[in-house]
């Protein structure tokens, strides 16, 4: 998270300035897409995502710590939690196209789109799938977010032993898939998805 005055954007984003929570949200939205995707399918990261933001306003006076670091552990908590919700209300009430057909067309300026070709970890977050979900996880909280242990393991609610042990074995079948020569297949699928 890169804000040169943390604290004080912080203060004026909970004292209503819309130009400080701008800046929070365009320096924590990235993150927030690129660990959902790694959790969910695309049409779950979009409501998952909205969600989170709603959350995190009503929320923001709760928010104490003025590490920028705690803000983006606090901010994906909050979206896994949404994610979790999203999850339970789609099992609840399972989807189905009535009358005509619907389909989802993408729209131009597709977001997730932008932000993984911005920054380049697309083919991370498709090869981060072939990993178990706990795994897979924990690395893109660990690797890509850049989240200490403790943190994770908050996130995930497990110990921070668990957290080295998941995020060792997944970095370690990481390795083995790019070995292996996944990323080809990876790479075809994101291709073929653009």
């Amino acid at each position: 998270m890169a804000i040169a005055d943390f604290p004080a954007v912080l203060r004026r984003a909970k004292a209503g300035e819309e130009s400080a929570f701008a800046e929070l949200f365009r320096s924590t939205q990235p993150v927030v897409l690129r660990y959902l995707s790694s959790l969910a399918p695309a049409s779950m990261v979009e409501d998952s995502g909205g969600d989170t933001w709603v959350s995190v306003v009503r929320g923001l006076d709760t928010f104490v710590d003025d590490d920028p670091g705690g803000f983006q552990a606090w901010v994906l908590t909050t979206a896994r939690r949404r994610w979790i919700d999203e999850v339970r209300r789609r099992n609840r009430r399972p989807e189905s196209p009535t009358g005509d057909a619907m389909v989802e067309v993408a729209a131009p300026s597709d977001v997730e789109s932008e932000v993984d070709q911005r920054l380049g970890e697309g083919k991370a977050i498709e090869l981060l799938k072939h990993l178990p979900p706990d795994q897979a996880e924990v690395v893109m909280l660990r690797a890509v977010a850049g989240l200490d242990v403790e943190r994770v393991a908050q996130i995930v609610g497990k110990t921070a032993g668990s957290v080295r042990v998941l995020s060792h074995r997944g970095l370690r079948r990481l390795a083995s898939l790019l070995d292996a020569g996944v990323t080809e297949s990876g790479h075809s699928s994101i291709n073929e998805a653009r």
